[in-house]
C-alpha cells in the first residue's frame, strides 16, 4: 500500500489555491479586474494589520512589558477598526489608550506610527491627554 506525500499534497493544495488568487494565472486577457482589486484589497488588510502589531507590541514594550500593560481591546482586533490615520507616505500612525492588567481605566496613551518598510517610531506615551477620549 502506497503511503500518501504529504509534503506533495501541501504543495499541490498551496498551487491550487494560488492559481485562484494570482492574476497571472486568474485573470485572463480581458477579464474584469475586480479579482485584483480584491487581492490589493487583501494585501493592504495584511501591511495595516501587520503595522497594528507592530504598533501594539512597542507600546508593550515601551510600557514594561506584557506584565504591566494591556492596549485597548481594539489594538487586538480588526485592523480597519483598529485607531489609526494612514499618513500621505503611506505610514500608518496609531493612537491608542492601555491600562495595567486587570484595571479597568485606561492610564496611558500611546501614540505610534509605523511604516511601509517595518521601522516603528513612538511618537508619544505618557498620561491621556484627552479626557474626552473614551473608547
Amino acid at each position: 500500500m502506497m503511503k500518501p506525500n504529504i509534503q506533495f499534497a501541501c504543495l499541490l493544495a498551496l498551487l491550487t489555491l494560488a492559481a485562484g488568487v494570482s492574476p497571472a494565472w486568474s485573470n485572463p486577457a480581458g477579464a474584469d479586474d475586480s479579482q485584483l482589486t480584491d487581492i490589493t484589497v487583501i494585501s493592504n488588510n495584511i501591511e495595516l494589520n501587520r503595522a497594528k502589531n507592530l504598533a501594539r507590541q512597542a507600546a508593550e514594550k515601551a510600557n514594561g512589558g506584557l506584565g504591566k500593560y494591556r492596549a485597548e481591546a481594539a489594538m487586538h482586533g480588526a485592523s480597519a477598526q483598529s485607531p489609526y490615520v494612514e499618513n500621505d507616505d503611506g505610514s500608518w500612525t496609531f493612537t491608542f489608550q492601555g491600562h495595567q492588567p486587570g484595571a479597568s481605566v485606561y492610564t496611558v496613551e500611546t501614540v505610534v506610527t509605523v511604516f511601509p518598510d517595518g521601522r516603528v517610531r513612538v511618537d508619544y506615551n505618557g498620561r491621556i491627554r484627552n479626557s474626552l477620549n473614551f473608547r
